[in-house]
């Protein structure tokens, strides 16, 4: 005999290990899974479902399979909760980043707030506007001048007052110039008058009435008024001849001056009170009297 080599010994070796050609091979039928083990697979058991003749249902279960779908779960799950995590944050982010921005939209006072604080602040700037007008207005007061006084006629006589008592009753007719200037450049003043009152000591001797007038800006007006008393009774308060009078007298004016500067919203009113002393001799009639310097403001 010859030595064998090593290649025919692998080959008798191998020839040995495997089965014979003639050995009949086992039959085996495939069944289709019922619901109840179509779920179970769908878990992930990682089986597959044979049948042979003497096992029905047989499951068969790879190793390898089975490690690759567990790992490949494992993976899925990890996957899943970071998606789930990420996705729980990125919601409450947003969830505050609305409550951050919108949570003014829903408030439904905050138009109404907003609303009320414009109108306070018009109202606050309108009345500092308004307050500064009105003390610039106080700057400018009206400039009132007593030229003087025409006295056209006096008359005293005999006579008896309202009730039949005795007396002397005087009758006065006089005019009285009043010089009025506004000096204000930024609003019109609209003048009314008290009556003018004609005194000697507390005894009223005649009065009259001032019209109304108007005067622009930075204007002026000479305005004449009518004095006059009829038949006032004297009830011994003097007792003169008409020849030697030399009566002192008292005269006063009181004007209201009111200015429009901010149409009637913002209004300023003056009030001027002049008294007039001074003496008038009846021997000369009629009788222009200066008052420019016989009156206190």
């Amino acid at each position: 005999m010859h030595a064998k080599t090593d290649s025919e010994a692998t080959s008798i070796d191998a020839a040995a290990l495997s089965p014979p050609r003639s050995a009949i091979r086992p039959l085996y039928y495939v069944q289709s899974p019922s619901n109840h083990d179509v779920e179970k697979m769908s878990f992930g058991s990682g089986c597959s479902l044979m049948g042979s003749p003497t096992h029905p249902h047989y499951y068969h279960c790879s190793p390898i399979h089975h490690s690759r779908e567990s790992s490949t779960s494992r993976f899925s799950d990890r996957a899943l909760l970071s998606y789930k995590s990420i996705r729980e944050r990125r919601r409450y982010i947003n969830d505050g980043d609305d409550k951050t921005d919108g949570g003014d939209d829903d408030d439904p006072f905050r138009n109404v707030r907003l609303y009320v604080w414009l109108l306070l602040s018009v109202i606050f700037l309108f009345t500092v506007f308004s307050l500064i007008l009105w003390g610039a207005s106080k700057s400018y007061p009206p400039k009132v001048t007593v030229k003087g006084m025409l006295v056209r006629d006096l008359n005293l006589q005999a006579g008896n007052d309202l009730s039949g008592v005795p007396t002397d009753m005087l009758s006065l007719n006089s005019t009285v110039r009043i010089y009025y200037r506004n000096p204000s450049t930024f609003f019109a003043v609209h003048v009314t008058a008290s009556p003018l009152l004609l005194h000697y000591s507390n005894l009223l001797l005649s009065s009259g009435e001032m019209n109304k007038f108007t005067v622009g800006r930075n204007g002026e007006t000479n305005v004449v008024t009518v004095v006059q008393g009829h038949q006032i009774p004297l009830y011994g308060g003097v007792s003169f001849h008409l020849d030697t009078l030399s009566l002192p007298l008292n005269l006063t004016i009181v004007l209201h001056s009111k200015a429009y500067i901010l149409g009637r919203l913002v209004t300023s009113k003056f009030y001027t009170r002049i008294i007039c002393s001074f003496t008038l001799d009846a021997n000369h009639l009629p009788k222009s009297i200066s008052l420019l310097r016989s009156c206190i403001p």
